[in-house]
C-alpha cells in the first residue's frame, strides 16, 4: 500500500542539493490537482447557469471530485504499487487531461459529475505519490524543505490558477478554464519525462499493516486534525462566491481568491523556514489564528474590507497546512509513513466532500452568514486535538531526523 520504501534514496555526496526541477514537476502536479478541484468554487454561478442547476448543486462538483479521490486513493495505490513510479505519475496526469476535457465538453449535469468523479480518482492516486516521491529524492535532513517545495503548487494554484480561471470564466466562459487545465497537463507530461527520475515499484506490505498504522495514537491524532481543519476550510472555500456576495463582492470573487492565494503562498514559505524547528508551534499558531479570524467574520463578515483582510489571514494560516500535516504524519508513522500518507489522501478528500455538502446545506437553510460560526466550532475541535497530541502526533521541539 506504500509508494516507496521507508528509507530514502541515497544520493552521492555531489548531489546533496535539492533536485529542484524534479520537485517543481511534482509541485506542478499538485497545482493541477488543486486547480482542478477548486476551479468550480470561483465559477459556481456560471456553471450553475450553464448546466441549468442551482449553485448548491453546482457546488457538488467539488464533492464529486473529492469522493473520487477518497474512494480511489487506496485501491489505485494497491493496484499500481509494483509499477514504475514515473509511469504511475504520468497515468494520473493523462487522467486529468481526459477528464478536464470531458468537463469542458459536457452539457449534462450528470456527465459533468462523472467526469469530476474520475478526475478526482486521478487526484487520489497523484496525492498518494507526491509526498513519498519528494521524500525519497533527498536525504532525511532535507525532507522538510523538499516537501515544502513539492507542495508549493497548492498555494500557487490558489493564488494564480483559481483566480485566473474565475476571471476567464467571467469573461469568456467557464468551459475555457477547463480547456486551459487540459493544455497545462500536456506541458506537464513533457516536464515529467524530462526531469523526474523513475523508481521501481515494490512489493505490497504485510496483510494488516494498514490497521497497525491506523492504530498508532499519533497517526489518529494527526488524521483527526486533518479531518476537522480541512472540513472547516472547505465549507468556506467551496462557497466563497456566495460568501463574498454577502459583503457586496459578488463581482470580485477573483480578487478575493487572489488575496487568499497570495497569502497562502507566503504561508508555505514561512512553513518551509520553520517546520524542521517548530512543527508543533506552527500548527497551533495557524489553527488559533484561523479561529480568531472566524470570530471576526462571525461578527462583521459582511463588511468588504474586513472580509478581504480576514481572507488574507485565513490564506496565511492555510498555506502551510499540507506540508505541516503530511510531515507530522510521516514523522509519527515512521516506517509506516507511506501507508499513513495514503490514508491522509482519503481523510483529506473526505473532508473536502464533507465541506462541500455541509456548506451546501448551510447555504440552503440559513445563508452564507451561517458559515463562520459553524467553521469556528470545527477549527476549535482541531485545535484541541493538536494541542493534546504533545506526546504523539505534534511533539514539541525540533523534528527528529
Amino acid at each position: 500500500m506504500s509508494d516507496f520504501p521507508s528509507q530514502p534514496f541515497r544520493h552521492p555526496p555531489d548531489r546533496e542539493k535539492l533536485p529542484v526541477a524534479a520537485l517543481l514537476a511534482l509541485a506542478m502536479t499538485g497545482f493541477i490537482c488543486i486547480a482542478t478541484e477548486t476551479l468550480p468554487a470561483g465559477l459556481l454561478p456560471q456553471m450553475a447557469d450553464g448546466l441549468a442547476v442551482s449553485q448548491s448543486l453546482a457546488g457538488q462538483s467539488v464533492a464529486a471530485y473529492a469522493v473520487g479521490s477518497l474512494l480511489a486513493a487506496i485501491p489505485l495505490t494497491l493496484l499500481t504499487q509494483t509499477w514504475p513510479r514515473r509511469s504511475v505519475l504520468l497515468l494520473t496526469v493523462i487522467g486529468f487531461f481526459l477528464f478536464n476535457s470531458a468537463t469542458a465538453f459536457s452539457t449534462s449535469y450528470w456527465l459533468t459529475m462523472l467526469a469530476r468523479f474520475l478526475a478526482g480518482c486521478s487526484a487520489g492516486l497523484a496525492w498518494s505519490l507526491i509526498a513519498g516521491y519528494a521524500r525519497r529524492m533527498v536525504e532525511p535532513h532535507q525532507q522538510g524543505r523538499a516537501l515544502a517545495l513539492a507542495m508549493v503548487g497548492t498555494p500557487i494554484a490558489l493564488s494564480v490558477g483559481v483566480p485566473l480561471g474565475t476571471w476567464l470564466g467571467s469573461v469568456i466562459g467557464w468551459r475555457l478554464a477547463f480547456w486551459v487545465m487540459s493544455a497545462m497537463t500536456l506541458a506537464l507530461i513533457v516536464w515529467i519525462l524530462a526531469s523526474v527520475p523513475d523508481y521501481p515499484g515494490q512489493k505490497g506490505r504485510k496483510q494488516g499493516s494498514l490497521f497497525r498504522v491506523a492504530a498508532m495514537p499519533g497517526v489518529r491524532a494527526v488524521l483527526s486534525v486533518v479531518l476537522f481543519w480541512m472540513l472547516a476550510h472547505n465549507v468556506l472555500y467551496t462557497y466563497i462566491a456566495p460568501f463574498s456576495a454577502r459583503a457586496g463582492l459578488a463581482d470580485h470573487v477573483d480578487l478575493v481568491l487572489l488575496v487568499f492565494g497570495v497569502a497562502a503562498l507566503v504561508g508555505i514559505w514561512v512553513t518551509g523556514r520553520v517546520i524542521d524547528r517548530a512543527l508543533r508551534l506552527s500548527v497551533l499558531v495557524a489553527l488559533a489564528t484561523f479561529a480568531l479570524t472566524l470570530v471576526v467574520l462571525s461578527i462583521v463578515g459582511a463588511n468588504p474590507v474586513v472580509l478581504m483582510i480576514a481572507t488574507g489571514i485565513w490564506g496565511l494560516t492555510f498555506g502551510g497546512a499540507a506540508t505541516q500535516l503530511q510531515t507530522a504524519l510521516a514523522d509519527t508513522a515512521g516506517p509506516g509513513a507511506d501507508i499513513a500518507l495514503s490514508m491522509n489522501v482519503v481523510i483529506w478528500n473526505a473532508a473536502i466532500a464533507g465541506g462541500s455538502m455541509v456548506g451546501g446545506i448551510l447555504l440552503e437553510k440559513g445563508g452564507a452568514a451561517t458559515f463562520p460560526p459553524v467553521v469556528l466550532v470545527l477549527i476549535l475541535i482541531g485545535l484541541f486535538i493538536a494541542f493534546s497530541a504533545r506526546r504523539n502526533g505534534f511533539p514539541a521541539g525540533a523534528r527528529q531526523h
